[in-house]
Order: structure tokens, then sequence, then C-alpha cells
């Protein structure tokens, strides 16, 4: 038997978009247009954490209280411009959030918004870790929720969306029902863990203001235009397939005012066009639909067994 050239990753298989089944969201729509926020907290002068100015920069007051404007006033933003235009949001959370900044947790749950599990902080990354070392970090995230909120969340997005190889495998068995740590397709797909499926709901690595702003210093301008530009586009498309767009913001980033204005307008577009074919979702509602659905429909489902 000839082995393969190169390594290959075992999670999922490849399905082209050409050959998939078809099926519409709820209500007959055609794209599930998404908004997840990330709310992070981060340690003082140590770990992990983006710098403004340059990457690797050593962690200092000033990259600690550029990141810390997120929660101080950005995300306090963010929650005006979703009431604003009626939207639903979701918000990767770190879980720490309930030690540092109470209130934003607060208002999320006030607002009956969904949370994502985002790791403890961001000042960390699961990248190296044993695995039972891990699983307790795992373990200490869906504690921390559950106790705030009476009950864990069912979404999963890691810190910096690191993993270790055995990442998928300790979340299925923690009993989360998807993750968005793999930008690999536009729709929902399943994935093997040694304990059964795990659904992976699309996040973007590419519709990201981190990415965009911070790592490849284009200006707010552009991000906004390539939201428009990709909605116009899944708009047509969705017509044939159905997909889901998400939008990735960081209240550090977009929070700032003169950013701001910027996304309300490129989201108003998104929110005021084609609303026949758009069904205004967040990832866990995803996430559910796609376990109502029978196995054949989405890609993967020929590993789902009568207990997923």
């Amino acid at each position: 038997m000839t082995r393969p050239l190169l390594p290959r990753q075992t999670r999922y298989d490849y399905h082209p978009l050409p050959g998939r089944k078809d099926y519409s969201w709820p209500g007959g729509k055609r794209l599930a247009f998404v908004v997840t926020t990330n709310i992070e907290c981060f340690a003082f002068g140590a770990g992990n954490g983006h710098d403004p100015a340059k990457t690797g920069e050593p962690q200092t007051h000033r990259n600690y209280s550029w990141r810390d404007y997120g929660n101080r006033i950005g995300v306090w933003r963010f929650f005006e411009l979703f009431d604003e235009l009626r939207l639903p949001a979701a918000h990767n959370c770190n879980s720490l959030l309930y030690e540092y900044a109470p209130q934003v947790m607060d208002e999320i749950r006030r607002r009956g918004d969904e949370i994502v599990a985002h790791g403890r902080t961001n000042a960390e990354n699961h990248r190296g870790l044993w695995e039972a070392d891990e699983e307790r970090i795992i373990q200490d995230v869906v504690g921390m929720f559950a106790r705030h909120e009476g009950r864990r969340p069912t979404g999963w997005m890691g810190s910096g969306a690191y993993e270790t190889s055995w990442t998928p495998d300790l979340l299925k068995e923690a009993g989360f029902r998807y993750l968005m740590d793999w930008p690999m397709d536009d729709q929902p797909v399943w994935m093997r863990t040694r304990s059964g499926p795990i659904l992976s709901v699309p996040y973007p690595i590419e519709l990201n203001d981190s990415q965009v702003i911070t790592h490849r210093r284009q200006d707010a301008s552009e991000f906004c235009d390539q939201i428009v530009q990709q909605f116009d586009e899944m708009v047509e498309q969705c017509e044939r397939h159905p997909l889901v767009m998400n939008v990735s913001i960081h209240p550090n980033i977009f929070g700032q005012p003169f950013r701001l204005r910027l996304l309300r307008q490129a989201l108003r577009h998104c929110l005021e066009n084609a609303q026949d074919k758009v069904w205004r979702a967040r990832p866990g509602e995803i996430a559910e639909f796609c376990y109502s659905l029978p196995p054949g429909v989405i890609p993967g489902s020929e590993m789902l067994q009568d207990n997923v």
C-alpha cells in the first residue's frame, strides 16, 4: 500500500461543495448571517496578547490598556449597536471575565445573547499542553460558566483558535456540541472525535477584524467593504447552496468610534438587503438546526450515530 505524500488530518473528509445535499435554514432562508464578538481578558505584563504596533512586542502597560479598552468602552458600544440594528449576537467569552469584568457578563445575560466558551483567558493558549492539563482547563471553563449562568455553553472557540491534537476529543467528552476553530468551510461540517462526531460551525479567519486590522495592517474601510462584498456575493451563491456568513469583531478594534461608524453602515447593508434569503442567527442556533437534520444532509454525517 502506498503511503500518502503529505501528513493528513483525519477529523473530516473531503466533500466538494457542488456534490453536497441541498437544504434550507429555518423559514426557507438560504444564508445564515452571524455576528460574533470576542470578549477577552489578559494578564498584565505577562502571557500572550497582540500589540497595536507590531507582532512580537513584549507585554507592557500600553498594549494591555489598548486591549482593555474593549471591555471598558468598546463592548458597550457593540451592545448599543446591536440594539439599534435589532441584531442577535454571540460572544466568544473568556471565563475569567467573571472575575475581571463581571458587568460585561451581566449585560450579555440580560440581553439573552449566546455565550461561546473561549478558554480562560487569551493570555494563554493550549499549544503544547499535556492532555490531562488541557482537560482540566476545559473543565474549569465549563464549571465557571455553569456556576454563573446556571447552564454550560454548547459551543467552543479556543483562545486564539489554537488546539492540541486532542482538543476536539476533549471538547466532545466535555459535552460541547460544536466548535469554531476550523475555518475550512462555508457550511457546517461534522468532525470525527474518539467519542463520536462534533459539529464545526463556520468561523472566519478572513472576515475577522483582528486579522485584517492588527496583522495585515488594512484599515477599517477595507474590512467593512469586505463585509459588504462577502454578503452580496453570498446572497447570490446561496441560491445554489445554503451558506453561513460569520463576521468576527473585537471590541478593542471596532469599538473605536472612527471604526464603529463604518461597521454600522456595513451591517445595515447586510440587514436591509435580500432579507427574504437571510436568517439572522447565532452559532448555537445553527448547530441545533444541523443536529435536527437527518443523516446524509450535513457533510460528514455518515459518521453520525443514533445517539448524537
